[in-house]
């Protein structure tokens, strides 16, 4: 009852498999090296599923704007992609790594490298280049030589080879610590320090862990003044790449290669202080005679009690407490009349670390 026909369109030339250019590249530098990660195009520019892709030109320049690569200063693998539709399949990202020259920025510090890049397809042709991603040239110098040492007020870390700065640098540096616990792949900053103050204490870590220990180099080019905020950059990441900009300041900070991480163990076997102040004081008429001890309390955060000792004139000192005392006064009612009594007190930590012993306080039961 019903017919049907088709209208054939006019024949449509042979897609050329161009990659669209990427639009997301991201650069973070740390040291020489600048990490470049991008998206993999999932579409041609004639809007067909992208089946392969060839190598990716890896573009640096000295230009704000790469409209084009010229000579690459690398190239990334071709890399593998999933075998669906463009619309069904997940992103993929890729990355490179580029090392800059050492001296590369020694000439005009306080100028950039601009990045691009250009995905090819099988046939090493392009659409052209993707957005273009900037990192500041400002030299950074080598890691520093880092020294770590446990004593009882925390991990004291020297550095050594820090640079010396002049009065009229235009590039200062700083250096900063990290520390990470053993096993864990997260690194907090323990301090950032101008490179004349070459020891830095750690307090913030816990006792009878492992801890791995780095220290990196910080080039600071420009000076920051009373109301400057700080400000996104394109190329920012947590770490590596600081960027202040208003209208008084500019500021960027990038970090150096990282020292060799030096591992220690928080071994405490460092007591608590002395106690100090110790006074005892008799009572007795009309009731049980006992003697009061107070003192001074100990402000070491693991300080778990006290112990108490008392001896006669010419007898050896005797722990009267039969379990740590928990509050910096005691009292004493084991006494006889027309005893002399001498008491000293110790701190304990929650590990058992006893401290010594502290000035000896008298008194006389009538």
């Amino acid at each position: 009852m019903f017919t049907a026909c088709a209208t054939m369109g006019p024949p449509q030339p042979p897609s050329l498999e161009l990659p669209k250019a990427p639009l997301d590249l991201r650069a973070v530098r740390k040291g020489n090296h600048v990490t470049l990660s991008w998206t993999i195009p999932t579409v041609t520019t004639d809007r067909q599923a992208v089946r392969s892709v060839g190598p990716t030109r890896i573009c640096r320049g000295l230009t704000a704007v790469l409209t084009e690569c010229g000579t690459p200063v690398g190239e990334a693998a071709p890399a593998a992609i999933h075998a669906t539709a463009s619309s069904k399949r997940p992103k993929q990202n890729a990355s490179y790594i580029d090392t800059i020259p050492a001296d590369a920025g020694d000439a005009n510090p306080g100028g950039q490298f601009t990045y691009a890049i250009e995905v090819l397809n099988a046939g090493g042709r392009g659409a052209g280049v993707s957005n273009s991603v900037h990192v500041p040239a400002v030299p950074t110098p080598p890691p520093p030589k880092l020294a770590a040492r446990v004593t009882g007020a925390g991990i004291v870390l020297t550095s050594d080879d820090l640079p010396h700065d002049a009065a009229d640098a235009q590039v200062k540096h700083l250096y900063r610590v990290y520390r990470r616990q053993e096993g864990d792949t997260h690194s907090v900053l323990v301090e950032e320090d101008k490179t004349d103050q070459s020891e830095i204490v750690d307090r913030s870590f816990e006792w009878e862990k492992t801890y791995l220990y780095r220290a990196t180099m910080v080039s600071v080019l420009g000076s920051e003044t009373q109301g400057c905020t700080p400000t996104a950059a394109s190329t920012r990441a947590p770490g590596n790449l600081q960027a202040h900009a208003s209208a008084d300041c500019a500021v960027v900070k990038v970090e150096g290669d990282d020292s060799p991480e030096i591992k220690i163990f928080a071994d405490d076997i460092f007591p608590p202080a002395v106690p100090t102040g110790l006074q005892a004081v008799f009572s007795g008429p009309g009731q049980q005679a006992f003697i009061d001890l107070i003192w001074a309390p100990v402000t070491d955060v693991d300080l778990d009690g006290y112990n108490i000792y008392r001896h006669e004139e010419g007898a050896a000192a005797v722990k009267v407490n039969a379990s740590l005392v928990k509050s910096p006064a005691y009292r004493d009612a084991a006494v006889a009349t027309g005893k002399n009594y001498f008491y000293s007190v110790s701190a304990v930590d929650v590990r058992g670390n006893e401290s010594a012993r502290s000035e000896e306080a008298g008194e006389a039961v009538p």
